[in-house]
C-alpha cells in the first residue's frame, strides 16, 4: 500500500479528518498529504521537534499548512490542537508522524481515533 493510500483511505476516507498527512519522524519530510494541505519543510522540522519534545508545542503551538493551532494536549508522540471550531491530532511512531485535521461538525475524538489507529498500525509493522 502506498503512503498516499493511508491518507486518502484511512484518514480522509474515515470521514473523521478533512485533511491528513504522513511525515518522516527523522527529518519532517512529507511522505503523503491530502490535496490542498501543504506542510513546508520548516513546518515539518518543527512538527518533529514538537513530537519529540512536547514543550515546544506547548510554548509555540502547532503550525502546519500555514495555520497555527493551540496545543490542547502535548505528550511524547501525541499532540492535539485547536483552531476555531476545528483542530488537529498528531501521533508519532518509530519512523512516521500521522496527522489529521478536522473541521466544524466533526467530533475531535473521531479524528483522534482515526489518526491513532493509523499510527498504531504503522507501529505494528515497524514504522
Amino acid at each position: 500500500m502506498s503512503w498516499q493510500t493511508y491518507v486518502d483511505s484511512n484518514l480522509l476516507g474515515s470521514g473523521a479528518c478533512t485533511q491528513g498527512a504522513l511525515l518522516s519522524i527523522a527529518d519532517g519530510s512529507v511522505w503523503a498529504t491530502s490535496a490542498g494541505f501543504a506542510i513546508s519543510p520548516e513546518e515539518g522540522k518543527n512538527i518533529v521537534a514538537g513530537i519529540k519534545d512536547p514543550s515546544k508545542f506547548q510554548a509555540s503551538g502547532i503550525v502546519m499548512g500555514g495555520q497555527k493551532y493551540f496545543a490542547t494536549k502535548a505528550d511524547a508522540n501525541l499532540a492535539y490542537g485547536k483552531l476555531g471550531s476545528g483542530g488537529c491530532c498528531l501521533a508519532g511512531s518509530a519512523q512516521a508522524i500521522t496527522i489529521g485535521v478536522y473541521g466544524e461538525g466533526i467530533p475531535p475524538p473521531s479524528c483522534n481515533k482515526a489518526v491513532e489507529d493509523v499510527r498504531d498500525y504503522l507501529a505494528g509493522v515497524g514504522y
